[in-house]
């Protein structure tokens, strides 16, 4: 999925929430993906909203009923999304990236939330989940300051999963896709949900809620087909059933 407004620095119009949901629609609902990249058009991952479309028709125009900002930030998904950033992830950019699953950055990539230059708020999903991705003091720094932040530093605080110092981060982000697509794809979707939903749990009922998700696998195909080809000493057979 690339964003493809390089022109504009990639920022989010209503052709771009309508687009970007509709790719998560196609995502959900076809058994043959697995997973998704949201990437785009170099030299900009993202510069978050058109504010001159903001200024023309209101901000409600860039949100969606299901996805909320930019139709993908509070989009309920069954499958794991990577965010590849090839450039820096601005403003409602890095929330598009922070609702992502998993993020791969290239070095000297930035993320920053300028919001309060213009009097106006990060509510696209920052304010609420960087506190508990990076930590308070971190996230007041991003909030207050409004300064960009560099990937190899939010590498090293774990909101970057991979950091790209030769090559793309697309490639890198499809071959930690192709990594996650040799697993089993109920159970990688069962292991996401239950770190997604055990954000509101406190630890005995994330206990609880792995150990229901693991008797509903025991019902499937891929469980059986899982222990199968270990005994035989080969490469499982996944189908998703």
């Amino acid at each position: 999925m690339t964003i493809d407004r390089p022109e504009a620095r990639n920022a989010i119009n209503r052709q771009v929430v309508v687009g970007l949901e509709r790719a998560i629609d196609q995502l959900e609902g076809d058994d043959d993906l697995w997973i998704g990249v949201l990437a785009a058009s170099p030299p900009v991952f993202c510069a978050g909203a058109d504010l001159k479309e903001v200024a023309a028709y209101g901000l409600q125009r860039l949100v969606t009923e299901r996805g909320g900002f930019g139709g993908f930030v509070r989009r309920s998904r069954s499958k794991p999304v990577i965010a590849a950033l090839d450039g820096d992830a601005i403003a409602g950019g890095m929330e598009l990236a922070l609702a992502a699953d998993l993020i791969v950055a290239r070095s000297g990539v930035n993320m920053a939330l300028p919001e309060v230059k213009r009097s106006l708020l990060a509510v696209g999903g920052a304010l609420a989940e960087l506190p508990r991705l990076v930590g308070e003091k971190v996230a007041l720094e991003f909030a207050l300051t409004g300064a960009p932040i560099p990937a190899e530093r939010l590498f090293g605080l774990g909101l970057v999963n991979r950091l790209v110092t030769s090559g793309t981060a697309v490639d890198d982000a499809v071959d930690l896709a192709e990594t996650i697509c040799a697993n089993a794809p109920l159970a990688v979707r069962a292991s996401r949900r239950t770190i997604v939903a055990g954000r509101d749990f406190d630890s005995a009922e994330r206990w609880s809620y792995a150990e229901t998700e693991l008797r509903s696998l025991e019902s499937t195909s891929d469980y059986g087909e899982g222990l199968e080809a270990f005994v035989e000493k080969r490469v499982p057979r996944w189908t998703a059933q």
